[in-house]
């Protein structure tokens, strides 16, 4: 074999290694999204319930334009109901699909404005040590489970994937930002869940507070 067709060869075979190679990673990295093995279930507007401060009118506090659910509160807003004792809030409850075992997966593209801080965006609610197994909140930009630990910085005025999943029989929760685990760790028992999101006021909260979400969706295995 000539010298030339001897490096011709060996070129062949490292770019055919580099093909493999590049194949074999991309589909690791497809078979690591969050939703794989989970089964995608219906949802339509009929499944979303608005709660919202109890003496204002849904427009008031809520908008759904273009595929964009846009919720927002003052922090001097009624609860949502007459005589209640939790703090203000205008959130999704996903009907339809309460549950009490299995895996189940809530996924969301979420955007926070500039400004709002010190509330929760995102709740799995029911649970026996707390009234919900994980919440999703922001601080100054941040986003973290419950106060901490910091899910992911600086996410003001951009868009971010959210994928929770909650493994009812395991007892376990986690959470994702844009495809990556960011969080793992004990749910808080209990016997009913379900999904809820939006804004609902927590410690040293904004006098505003907003998110907007699309793309909503409930998995489960």
């Amino acid at each position: 074999m000539s010298m030339s067709s001897r490096s011709f060869f060996l070129a062949a075979i490292a770019l055919f290694q580099l093909s493999f190679f590049y194949g074999l990673n991309n589909f690791h990295l497809a078979a690591a999204d969050p939703t794989d093995g989970f089964t995608n279930l219906p949802l339509s507007q009929s499944n979303f319930e608005v709660q919202k401060p109890y003496d204002v009118s849904t427009e008031q506090r809520y908008s759904y334009v273009d595929g964009v659910h846009k919720l927002w509160v003052y922090s001097t807003d009624k609860p949502f109901s007459q005589g209640s004792n939790t703090l203000p809030r205008t959130e999704i409850r996903i009907r339809g699909y309460d549950y009490s075992s299995g895996t189940w997966q809530f996924e969301g593209y979420g955007y926070v404005p500039t400004g709002t801080t010190g509330v929760s965006i995102m709740q799995v609610f029911g649970g026996s040590s707390r009234a919900t197994t994980s919440m999703v909140r922001v601080y100054d930009g941040s986003l973290t489970s419950y106060r901490s630990p910091v899910l992911a910085s600086n996410i003001y005025n951009k868009w971010f994937r959210l994928n929770v999943i909650h493994d009812v029989d395991a007892g376990r929760v986690q959470i994702y930002i844009g495809g990556v685990l960011k969080y793992e760790g004990s749910d808080a028992g209990g016997s009913s869940h379900y999904f809820k999101f939006g804004v609902y006021t927590q410690n040293d909260p904004s006098n505003y507070m907003e998110s907007r979400w699309r793309g909503i969706k409930v998995f489960r295995k």
